[in-house]
Formats: C-alpha cells, sequence, structure tokens
C-alpha cells in the first residue's frame, strides 16, 4: 500500500475516534440546556398534598391532586429547600393524572431520588400541561 493511502486511512480514524469522544460531550452539553425558557406557573388545580420520605427506601415521594376535566401531565420538583440555591439542578419527576371529572380531585404519586438522611424535602409543581377530554393526547 502506499503512504497515501495510508494516511487516508488514519485521517479516517482519527475523524470516528473523534466523534466517539465529542459527540457524548456535545449531546451532554446540549441535554443541559442552560437556563431553559422562564418557568410557568402551575395551574390553581394541580398540588402538591404531601411530600415525605419513604422509610423503606428512603425516596421522596410526593402526593399530587388535579381538580377539573380532562388529565394532566405533571413535572414535580424535588429540593432540600424551597428557594433553590441560585444555579442549583433539582431532581424531577414526571407523572400522568389522567381521567379528571368535576365531581371528584383525582390524587398521584410521583416518585423523587433517594434523600439524604440529614435534610427535609420539598416538593412542588415546576409545570403542569393540561389535555382536555377527548382530544385523544
Amino acid at each position: 500500500m502506499s503512504a497515501l493511502k495510508w494516511q487516508g486511512w488514519l485521517v479516517g480514524l482519527v475523524g470516528v475516534a473523534g466523534l466517539l469522544v465529542f459527540a457524548p460531550l456535545g449531546l451532554y452539553v446540549w441535554a443541559s440546556g442552560g437556563d431553559g425558557p422562564a418557568a410557568t406557573p402551575p395551574p390553581p388545580d394541580v398540588r402538591v398534598t404531601a411530600c415525605r420520605v419513604d422509610p423503606a427506601s428512603r425516596r421522596v415521594v410526593a402526593a399530587v391532586e388535579a381538580r377539573g376535566t380532562g388529565s394532566y401531565v405533571v413535572t414535580v420538583e424535588f429540593r432540600d429547600r424551597e428557594p433553590p440555591a441560585p444555579g442549583a439542578r433539582t431532581a424531577r419527576a414526571l407523572i400522568a393524572v389522567p381521567g379528571l371529572t368535576p365531581a371528584a380531585p383525582a390524587q398521584a404519586e410521583a416518585i423523587g431520588p433517594v434523600w439524604p438522611p440529614s435534610t427535609t424535602p420539598w416538593c412542588g409543581i415546576a409545570s403542569a400541561t393540561r389535555t382536555a377530554p377527548g382530544s385523544g393526547g
């Protein structure tokens, strides 16, 4: 094989190695998303009714109640204090509260991360998206 052909293979292998190293890093930076859009307040008919640490698993459990009609997809946020520290990352869980009727509120539980024993968790609604009844989505 000529030296020029080996150089072509070498450039190709270095390119593949660069993709294997830098593609996951690029995906991580892209998925981090920076600050993101400003948070919208949750609707008044979705709220956290209880926030506790399960004694067996040490995971945070948030009880969520929703009222109205349709269904909600709710993002529950878990922090170690109510006002978040500047730049602090929080744990989140996504739950669905389907089939709401005006007659009775629906309840669901969001399971959060394993919680350290020395801190008290705070649970809150980060966002909630309502789907009207009969919209199929």
